[in-house]
């Protein structure tokens, strides 16, 4: 099958080197390309934007499901949780509280808010692989520096996706941050929606739901932007210089995708490592907007502020306490980003989209 100016998009809309021009160093898109991008026909993009919808929203659980047990573990360090902030900084502190955790409330415990978790993550991965892709055909129209191209689309992408799921992550950290007694039922999601409901703080019940918003809108620009400029940047690496030992075969024949595949360990590599640059980036900010989410669960009627978090936040720790966690944090979102990377580009493999 030829190669369509609409098939011709999905290479270059990914940032990455088609089989004719594997060899070559990375460069900004062609004007013929960005002609291609404008080509595509809105019937064929927009199976491309459903199926990028679907197979983003199965990677994103994926991931988070490997990581599930760190994500809870890291969420106790961050909002120094009277119960487990004393393993927080010390040697095997992740282990320690990982096990403690297991020895009083079992395998649940590691799971804690997990479902809660799956309900928001397949929307929020679903948004942000999809509508980075869009945004990446609509700016290379009017970008040619691909670079900042995929800064722009990984920021405004992960704007889009935290607006529509924050809610359901307030939900899920407040769910992972409450250690009940040993033995005690778990916290049941619609107690816990109906407890932030009605805390006293905002008073419009539904604004609960959105406590650090705004300071979680700040950190997605740096997290989105550079974990997807980061990881377009290692594949495309891995594409020309090192294509010898990276790439696994050529496309088929008659197959839409040009793209050459990477092998497992290209893949997984570049997806860590740009979860670790993104988690460097925007850690400070997480942080902070974690100890805004859990403040209702110490007092219902007090309304966190972001300064006044972070004077406390200096003021006990001076820097160093904007990156408590950071550590696990590198744990959890460096295997995180490489499942969630690869299970995706292997989905798109498996249904020919490139």
């Amino acid at each position: 099958m030829g190669a369509s100016p609409a098939h011709r998009y999905d290479s270059s809309a990914l940032g990455l080197a088609n089989s004719d021009a594997s060899e070559q160093p990375l460069e900004a898109p062609s004007d013929a390309q960005t002609t291609a991008l404008s080509e595509r026909q809105p019937s064929e993009n927009t199976k491309y934007a459903a199926k990028t919808l679907v197979i983003g929203g199965i990677a994103g659980c994926t991931a988070k499901t490997v990581v599930a047990p760190l994500d809870r573990v890291k969420i106790l360090f961050q909002t120094h949780n009277t119960k487990y902030s004393r393993y927080a900084g010390t040697h095997f502190g992740l282990f320690k509280a990982s096990a403690a955790i297991y020895r009083e409330y079992g395998i649940r415990g590691l799971y804690q808010g997990h479902s809660m978790q799956l309900a928001r993550i397949f929307p929020y991965a679903a948004i942000k692989y999809m509508s980075y892709e869009q945004l990446k055909m609509i700016l290379g129209k009017r970008i040619d520096d691909q670079h900042v191209r995929n800064f722009l689309a990984g920021s405004l992408c992960g704007i889009i996706s935290v607006a529509v799921s924050y809610p359901l992550d307030m939900i899920r950290v407040r769910m992972a941050y409450i250690t009940p007694a040993a033995g005690a039922p778990a916290q049941r999601v619609g107690a816990v929606v109906k407890m932030i409901y009605n805390e006293s703080a905002y008073r419009f019940g539904l604004m609960n739901f959105f406590r650090g918003f705004p300071l979680s809108l700040m950190g997605i620009v740096p997290y989105g932007g550079v974990s997807f400029l980061t990881h377009e940047y290692f594949t495309s690496l891995a594409r020309t210089n090192y294509a010898s030992i990276a790439t696994s075969r050529t496309p088929a024949r008659g197959r839409r995708r040009k793209t050459r595949e990477l092998k497992a360990w290209a893949e997984l590599t570049a997806g860590g490592l740009s979860g670790m640059f993104a988690q460097t980036a925007s850690y400070p900010f997480e942080l902070v907007r974690r100890r805004m989410q859990i403040a209702g669960a110490h007092d219902p009627s007090k309304k966190a502020k972001a300064v006044k978090v972070i004077q406390s936040v200096w003021s006990k720790s001076g820097l160093r306490g904007f990156y408590v966690g950071l550590t696990i944090g590198y744990v959890k979102v460096v295997p995180m980003f490489a499942v969630s990377f690869y299970t995706y580009e292997r989905l798109k493999a498996i249904f020919d989209l490139d």
